[in-house]
């Protein structure tokens, strides 16, 4: 799953992608390389940034998921309000990627169940606006499991079918380095509830902690390691920056297994 980001403030490419053209064409450079799904999201869920309309929300993805769809183009949506995943899916986005698990909207869950179409239920501490802040974890892997089982019975007694969720246990998101390293070494653990589970560590602040760089887009090399760690650890979905460079390791990976 490529990222493509139609935002002036996301962490790592905020900006980069705010004229819909560039988005396009980043969109179909990352097929090119490889990418299964391209995922377009127009807000940012940095740690700190405050929502943005569901108007401005849809003029920054619309013309975006309209293009690449009618290129053949698996489109993700990553966004949390109703409005936006139905006008995207009505666009021809396939798949709906929504960071709070569908709890923000109440009309989002009853949507996708009437679509028939997958989502991802990604787990977070706290909101964007307050940073993420939550209750301290007991058993980090254990309690996203937990919350992710939950949403998903709530789903299917939804009418969402239960070939159609995907599990993101939110790396980052109010979550320490060693917690976030724990549900990359824990993708398996996640997956044994029985649905596909997505990692997208790609970049992320952690990394920055843990090497001591700062710049996001110079987080690749360890981006590309952890999302090789994420599948051969049980990950099914790799939500990354780097499309080519992801690829390649995984290539290697798989002809070493």
């Amino acid at each position: 799953m490529a990222i493509v980001n139609v935002t002036p403030d996301s962490f790592s490419d905020g900006g980069e992608r705010l004229d819909p053209m560039q988005a396009i064409d980043d969109g179909l450079r990352f097929v090119s390389e490889g990418a299964d799904i391209v995922d377009i999201g127009g807000e940012s869920t940095r740690p700190g940034s405050q929502p943005v309309s569901v108007e401005e929300e849809l003029r920054r993805v619309l013309s975006v998921v309209e293009r690449l769809a009618a290129q053949g183009v698996v489109v993700s949506i990553d966004t949390r309000r109703a409005a936006v995943a139905r006008a995207c899916l009505d666009a021809g986005a396939r798949i709906v990627n929504d960071v709070a698990a569908l709890r923000d909207d109440p009309d989002l869950l009853p949507l996708v169940a009437e679509r028939g179409v997958p989502v991802v239920l990604m787990h977070r501490r706290g909101r964007q606006e307050d940073q993420y802040q939550g209750p301290d974890y007991r058993d980090v892997v254990e309690d996203v499991r937990s919350f992710l089982v939950e949403r998903a019975a709530v789903c299917e007694a939804a009418g969402v079918a239960r070939e159609h969720i995907v599990f993101d246990p939110g790396i980052g998101f109010g979550k320490t380095p060693a917690e976030n390293l724990a549900l990359v070494a824990g993708a398996g653990r996640l997956a044994e509830a029985g649905y596909p589970v997505l990692v997208g560590a790609s970049r992320k602040g952690f990394i920055g902690r843990l090497t001591g760089i700062k710049q996001p887009r110079l987080r690749d090399p360890a981006s590309v390691w952890l999302a090789v760690e994420a599948a051969r650890n049980g990950a099914s979905i790799v939500r990354v920056h780097d499309v080519a460079g992801t690829r390649q390791a995984l290539a290697v990976w798989a002809a070493m297994r």
